[in-house]
């Protein structure tokens, strides 16, 4: 049997790379991440929209608030911007997110448009009353590619503590079962920390049940309201990212990891020897999605930051041309460049395959160049700091 395909990229985006079962509504079909030069564009391209939210998630990056910002990208502003975004290349892969995308009266003018510019259009909603199946329907018209949605615990009890909203769970069930009648293909997101791990199995089982093509689990950065929750620990990360593998080779649905690139590893150590993993780029780089390296994020407000999760900007959509600055900043630059990292990341071999989660290394140092605190695997031979909390190498 084959191994899982080593998917990972960074933010919850709602497009998986190629090998996964993730299947399509129609149109020309999506850029193949073994196929871009990650340094001249994203594969995925993620506009938060807006930070306005009915929901007080415990994860939030955003620390969605329920009224709008003032300073938010008009519709006049979003439209360039999707203008730009079309200027990376044919079959742009654009994901709305928020916030809850849906507070943005304009929403379906601004996927319209995309769509009409050639654009890939898909969506984060959050999972309030506002995603009724009439909406569903609206935004299959308007054409969205895709539907991501969140759910972080099996049952009604433990994804709506996690959300901060009774009846979160029924709504976004609802619409997941609204999507699979209009069309659209489904992707689940889950955050996996200390107070979710549990609900793995569960999920996996809804996540089949609901048709999804995809599930994107997202292993906790330290951002947001989310600094107040606990992370799993390193060891019970690799045991969860293994777990998963296995999923991947059993399931109907794909399977990738947000803000965890070592599920690339740990697939690759089940599968064979450490020590033949890929020297050069040409797997890591191109299947691998990460921070800066075929995952851009743009704010609310217009900055562009390498993800979401990592809140560093490299200029404003605003006043700067987004194609050059994806391209050219330092900041993008650096990150696309696996030798350039530090610390035990910077010297481990699986480097050009996984090289860490960047806004992770960034939430608890600064430096989007240091090591990845979630990881355990320390290379051979490697005598030098560990990322805080772990113990020193032998």
């Amino acid at each position: 049997m084959p191994g899982p395909p080593l998917h990972s990229s960074t933010g919850h985006g709602s497009e998986s790379p190629p090998g996964s079962t993730g299947a399509d509504t129609g149109g020309a079909a999506p850029p193949d991440p073994g196929r871009i030069d990650t340094d001249r564009r994203p594969f995925v391209l993620v506009w938060e929209v807006t930070q306005a939210c009915d929901l007080a998630c415990d994860h939030c990056r955003a620390d969605a608030q329920p009224a709008r910002h003032p300073d938010e990208l008009t519709t006049a502003e979003g439209k360039r911007l999707l203008d730009s975004a079309g200027s990376f290349g044919d079959g742009q892969l654009v994901v709305l997110s928020g916030g809850d995308p849906l507070a943005r009266p304009d929403l379906l003018e601004l996927v319209e448009y995309g769509t009409d510019q050639g654009l890939r259009m898909t969506l984060t909603p959050s999972g309030t009353a506002s995603l009724t199946p009439a909406v569903v329907d609206d935004l299959a018209d308007a054409g969205i590619r895709r539907l991501a949605l969140s759910l972080d615990g099996a049952s009604a009890a433990t994804h709506d503590e996690f959300r901060g909203e009774s009846g979160s769970f029924e709504q976004t069930v609802e619409a997941a079962r609204a999507a699979a009648e209009a069309g659209i293909p489904l992707q689940i997101n889950t955050t996996v920390c200390a107070a979710t791990a549990g609900e793995l199995p569960a999920l996996r089982d809804l996540v089949a049940d609901l048709g999804a093509v995809l599930w994107s689990v997202f292993f906790l950065v330290p951002v947001g309201r989310g600094r107040l929750l606990d992370p799993v620990d390193p060891e019970r990360a690799d045991e969860i990212m293994a777990w998963l593998s296995d999923v991947d080779e059993e399931s109907r649905f794909g399977i990738k990891t947000t803000e965890a690139p070592q599920y690339r590893r740990v697939a690759i150590q089940r599968r064979r020897d450490a020590s033949d993993a890929p020297e050069e780029d040409g797997i890591g780089r191109r299947l691998g999605i990460t921070a800066g390296d075929g995952f851009a994020f743009v704010s609310h407000t217009g900055e562009l930051y390498p993800s979401g999760f990592l809140p560093e900007s490299a200029g404003s959509v605003r006043d700067g041309d987004l194609v050059e600055l994806y391209r050219e900043s330092d900041l993008f630059r650096s990150l696309r460049d696996p030798d350039a990292l530090a610390g035990k990341c910077g010297a481990c071999e699986f480097r050009h395959v996984c090289g860490g989660s960047r806004s992770r290394a960034y939430a608890h140092t600064g430096d989007p160049l240091a090591s990845d605190p979630l990881c355990p695997y320390v290379p051979e031979g490697y005598d030098g700091p560990m990322p805080t909390g772990q113990a020193e190498a032998d």
